[in-house]
């Protein structure tokens, strides 16, 4: 025996009950059926989850998802520089558009009692800011005349027609481009 240490008395040992031995090996036997279902139905989630990841990161042969996920990830900056750049162009194209026609009224009228079919008419071509030019057309038997206002902000330092007015005015509301006023009285023909 080695020096120092006490010898072990064999027989001291307390002997295991058998029952509780059976029971002893019944437990064991049962978290071993466990551990083992655990583990086949963690094989199969782990089967699934990459599966997932393969459908996912589109991942060819033979690339792992941490190179997939990089490359996803650089895709995803190139679409975020591409944004930018389709973000900076609408501004671009904003502030073209802010100089152009886009706001259109319309005021047909019969500018004579004698004449019919509200040939006369008065039109507001105007940008957002309400800045453009109102066209004045009026048709007579013999004649025909045509006026064009300046439009700044609305309004006109010509003097304007209550037409042209609710012209510039069905622009700047934007109740469309083909509003027509109602048609004054007429004197009715005789049939004879």
């Amino acid at each position: 025996m080695a020096a120092g240490r006490p010898a072990l008395d064999r027989g001291s040992m307390m002997p295991f009950d058998p029952q509780l031995q059976t029971w002893l090996v019944l437990l064991g036997a049962g978290l071993s059926l466990v551990l083992a279902v655990v583990v086949v139905v963690l094989a199969v989630q782990v089967r699934a989850l990459r599966r997932d990841q393969r459908r996912a990161f589109d991942v060819g042969s033979g690339e792992d998802v941490v190179s997939a996920l990089g490359r996803v990830d650089a895709e995803v900056a190139g679409l975020r520089r591409d944004l930018t750049t389709v973000h900076a162009n609408t501004e671009h194209l904003r502030e073209l558009v802010r100089g152009t026609v886009s706001r259109v009224g319309v005021l047909r009228y019969d500018a004579f009692d004698d004449m019919g079919g509200a040939l006369s008419f008065s039109t507001a071509l105007l940008d957002e800011r309400g800045c453009g030019v109102v066209v004045t057309a009026i048709n007579g038997r013999s004649e025909a005349r045509c006026y064009a206002k300046p439009v700044v902000d609305g309004e006109s330092e010509h003097h304007l027609s209550s037409e042209e007015e609710a012209a510039i005015a069905a622009a700047i509301e934007g109740r469309g481009p083909a509003l027509v006023a109602p048609v004054r009285a007429r004197r009715r023909r005789r049939v004879s």
